[in-house]
């Protein structure tokens, strides 16, 4: 079923009060997706590669036109320890929220979580520099 027909077959704002049922397949990796296992009533990303459809302007309204690949650029960690992916469409730009499902993949959410660590956005080498010129002692000994 298309975007147009579950515009038409539902009401407005009906995911939002509704749990969604019917499975996918992923625009991405092309696995099929379905809606157990993720631990809540709402599976909106692919659980094996993480990737999103930008579907809402607002959570379970299914009113954006975009439809472009929500890709997960971060992950935070939400009031209480619950993990968040934050995706970032790569159509129109917009940021989004979502939270982690049961089912999701440990090592691409891992993965995500240490890329800031693997590929900082200064060059390592010339730390020791940096921090002296911030007044720092500027030795990593």
């Amino acid at each position: 079923m298309n975007r147009e027909n579950k515009r038409k077959q539902y009401e407005k704002g009906f995911y939002k009060t509704h749990p969604c049922t019917e499975g996918f397949t992923c625009k991405f990796c092309g696995r099929p997706i379905s809606p157990e296992n993720a631990g809540s009533d709402h599976r909106n990303h692919c659980p094996n590669c993480l990737m999103s459809l930008h579907v809402d302007v607002e959570p379970g309204d299914r009113e954006s036109d975009c439809g472009g690949l929500m890709e997960p650029v971060a992950v935070w960690v939400r009031k209480g320890g619950e993990w968040a992916i934050i995706h970032r469409c790569r159509r129109c730009g917009k940021l989004c929220s979502n939270r982690v499902a049961a089912d999701d993949n440990p090592m691409k959410l891992t993965s995500i979580a240490l890329r800031p660590l693997c590929q900082p956005p200064f060059p390592l080498d010339r730390i020791e520099e940096m921090t002296a010129l911030m007044g720092g002692e500027g030795s990593l000994e």
